[in-house]
């Protein structure tokens, strides 16, 4: 079943003249925006770094793997944090629509001295099928025996939650409706060549975005995402018969930005 959005609110309709001088309005805009995003990627890169200390061990469907194991040769590693939803034993919907990007990005992130790999604290067993039933072919691995997750604070004990307070996005979430025992995430992190691995970066929330190509297209529509909240039409992509939209992580985004 193919979904349709509401029509778009009611637009006027004017000659290719009138259209081109608001179209080349609207660039001055857009040109802002590319030439802000410019920034913000440079002060990214120029963050300073922090030491990983902790020695990783993951599990994967190839056995045990170190973090350093999961750079693949190269120098820098991506690695997306992927919600397990402990009560249904699946895959976060929205981290999973994320997740449908990656294998495309992988063609060519693999040339650039980047590795990519998902690290869920969903155990092998439950996640190596999740995975194989939505057809992906990037590396994963579970995080579920160590404290990778909680360290880099995607995921939270019963104790923390119970305080009614948790570190996200860099910020104290208090509010119950923005805490979730999982929270969906990306770090970075870059191997030197005497093997001391570096945290450059982590992003979360709306920081997400970057990573969703799907969404840059719905946005040059006029129908756009079409959401009440944030994600809220998302689905795994076999599940789109299901007229049903669902909230999940980032759905209530803890911070707009």
């Amino acid at each position: 079943m193919t979904q349709h959005a509401p029509h778009p609110a009611p637009h006027h309709v004017v000659s290719r003249d009138e259209w081109l001088a608001a179209r080349k309005a609207h660039l001055k805009n857009e040109k802002a925006l590319t030439r802000l995003r410019d920034l913000v990627s440079a002060e990214r890169r120029a963050l300073p770094w922090t030491k990983v200390e902790k020695n990783y061990v993951f599990d994967t469907t190839d056995g045990k793997k170190t973090l350093a194991d999961l750079f693949d040769g190269r120098s820098q590693l991506v690695v997306y944090h992927f919600m397990w939803l402990w009560d249904r034993e699946l895959g976060c919907p929205n981290c999973s629509f994320l997740a449908d990007h990656f294998d495309g990005a992988n063609l060519h992130l693999a040339h650039h001295d980047v590795s990519l790999v998902v690290i869920t604290r969903g155990p092998v067993g439950k996640f190596a099928p999740y995975v194989k039933r939505l057809g992906w072919k990037f590396k994963w691995a579970s995080s579920y025996e160590n404290d990778f997750n909680f360290d880099y604070h995607v995921s939270f004990t019963k104790d923390q939650l119970a305080t009614g307070a948790i570190e996200y996005n860099f910020e104290t979430i208090d509010d119950p409706q923005y805490q979730n025992d999982e929270m969906p995430g990306v770090s970075v992190f870059y191997k030197e060549g005497n093997g001391d691995i570096l945290h450059t970066y982590s992003g979360y929330a709306r920081g997400l975005d970057i990573l969703v190509g799907a969404h840059n297209f719905l946005d040059l529509t006029p129908k756009g995402r079409n959401e009440d909240q944030i994600m809220d039409w998302v689905r795994r992509h076999d599940e789109y018969e299901d007229a049903d939209p669902h909230a999940c992580c980032g759905s209530k985004s803890a911070s707009a930005a």
